[in-house]
């Protein structure tokens, strides 16, 4: 029977536990903290979105961009769905986002524990694998404990977000002894720190709208949805989103801006036609009157103020250059980020083990042929609403069902 040792018992490390033991291979799962599949029972605001029904390429991001989609492939949505389905998960769709219809993380993680049971995987916990050493017909890992012998090796570590859970970045460590090599490691879907202080005045509002990040004046990457101002700078999905290409060019010590449009429904130009017509109907209001109804007080004041506009002067005597200063206030909001937010705070890592040195269907290593990686310490981040979840499972289950069939 082959022996499949398994480093990390995340997502994707007990997928690939699963998938080896049904091809018939004796599993062993390692794992550094006191349980395992901590990190899952906080996905989703403890609901664990676990996917989702929108799935394209676009969805997954790496260095190598085409490497992440053929693994999704393989194992896609319909089949992860149908495999929490035979684990007694019956999945609830919120436009597209699928959560247990429990709405609990927690029956997520216990069916996975019972299938893990079931196939009598041997879970070693508070085991820290500290080596991987290569030898005759397979591989010694040690450990702070005593060694272990495997036909193969799963590097399942995680990345370096949200430590607390398990997610240390160790496993880079290990990948490095294999001599891979690793696209720098910075922290995705987090919030963005920004120079300007007026943020404090602003703090607690939540608002739809659109972000779009540049660095050195080149256009990145832009997404809508609910932005939250927070003390510091900016939040929300749509902040997550794109942090990932704030953070590389972070890195690469290029200046980021981001550009935040409070009215995006609008064309710049129907939105100072907008803000003419709305002066037409009500034209003795005050200048600190006029946006009332159309955006929160506290972002008002803000733009008044930024804009240098006499809050008590009648509307109907705006110049049609002061509207459009402030409609341009509105849409074309420019702020400078200096930095994310640390890995305690990111929901995942952009970076990680180069997916160019990994074969691209079966995740084995090049390198060092009996290696194979899954989840997080790979090059892949998805967007926030279940993929990144989603590539847990699919490498889960494609390097665990490779590793149980390879026949050296």
């Amino acid at each position: 029977m082959r022996q499949i040792v398994i480093i990390g018992g995340g997502a994707a490390g007990i997928m690939a536990a699963v998938a080896a033991a049904r091809e018939g291979a004796q599993v062993t799962v390692l794992e550094h903290k006191d349980r395992i599949a901590k990190k899952i029972l906080a996905t989703g605001n403890g609901r664990c979105n676990f996917t989702n029904t929108v799935q394209t390429p676009e969805c997954y991001r790496s260095e190598n961009p085409e490497f992440p989609w053929g693994i999704i492939r393989q194992f896609d949505m319909q089949q992860t769905v149908a495999f929490f389905l035979e684990l007694g998960i019956y999945s609830k769709n919120r436009n597209g986002y699928l959560y247990p219809n429990s709405d609990q993380a927690s029956s997520v993680v216990d069916v996975l524990l019972m299938e893990l049971e079931r196939l009598r995987i041997h879970i070693l916990t508070e085991t820290e694998a500290v080596g991987i050493e290569p030898v005759r017909h397979g591989f010694r890992i040690h450990t702070n404990k005593k060694p272990v012998s495997a036909d193969a090796v799963i590097l399942a570590c995680g990345s370096k977000a949200s430590p607390v859970t398990g997610s240390d970045g160790s496993g880079y460590a290990l990948a490095k002894q294999l001599r891979h090599r690793m696209i720098p490691v910075l922290p995705a879907l987090v919030q963005l720190r920004c120079k300007e202080k007026y943020y404090r005045s602003v703090a607690g509002v939540r608002v739809q709208g659109e972000v779009s990040i540049y660095a050195d004046g080149e256009f990145l990457a832009k997404d809508c949805g609910e932005l939250q101002l927070v003390n510091y700078g900016i939040s929300g999905i749509p902040v997550f989103q794109v942090s990932r290409y704030a953070a590389r060019s972070l890195y690469e010590k290029k200046h980021v801006t981001a550009v935040l449009n409070f009215m995006p429904d609008f064309e710049p130009g129907a939105f100072a036609a907008f803000l003419q017509r709305r002066i037409a109907q009500r034209p003795e209001k005050a200048l600190g009157e006029f946006l009332v109804g159309l955006f929160h007080k506290k972002l008002c004041d803000l733009w008044l103020k930024l804009g240098g506009f006499d809050r008590g002067k009648k509307v109907r005597l705006m110049s049609d250059l002061e509207i459009k200063k402030l409609a341009s206030l509105i849409q074309h909001f420019q702020t400078d980020v200096t930095e994310t937010n640390s890995f305690e705070q990111a929901q995942i890592c952009c970076g990680g083990v180069d997916t160019r040195e990994v074969h691209p269907g079966t995740l084995e290593s090049y390198l060092v042929p009996g290696v194979y990686f899954a989840g997080e310490i790979l090059d892949v981040d998805g967007l926030c609403g279940g993929y990144n979840l989603q590539w847990a499972w699919s490498s889960g289950a494609v390097a665990g069902r490779e590793a149980a069939r390879a026949t050296y």
